[in-house]
């Protein structure tokens, strides 16, 4: 598995409880599956609504069981913003 550092971003990280942190995945589903289950909770749901970046590369709408991650790859999570 690869180790990947996770980047919560404005009410991401509020949710989460930390700036980053690093896990063990795969795939950005697999990290997304174990961020939730070690921050169960507010963190969840606002995952869902959030848009990810993977080492500077948006992942758009690609299923997130087919993003996969390398060793020391960084993902941003990025909330909706609101505000113009």
């Amino acid at each position: 598995m690869a180790c990947v550092t996770i980047r919560y971003w404005a009410g991401a990280r509020d949710a989460a409880g930390v700036p980053e942190e690093q896990q063990n995945a795969d795939t950005l589903a697999e990290l997304l599956d174990a961020v939730s289950r070690a921050r169960p909770g507010r963190l969840t749901a606002v995952l869902a609504r959030c848009a990810f970046l993977v080492d500077d590369a948006p992942v758009g709408t690609r299923s997130h069981a087919d993003v996969a991650l390398t060793d020391g790859a960084v993902v941003e999570v990025l909330p909706p913003f609101a505000g113009g």
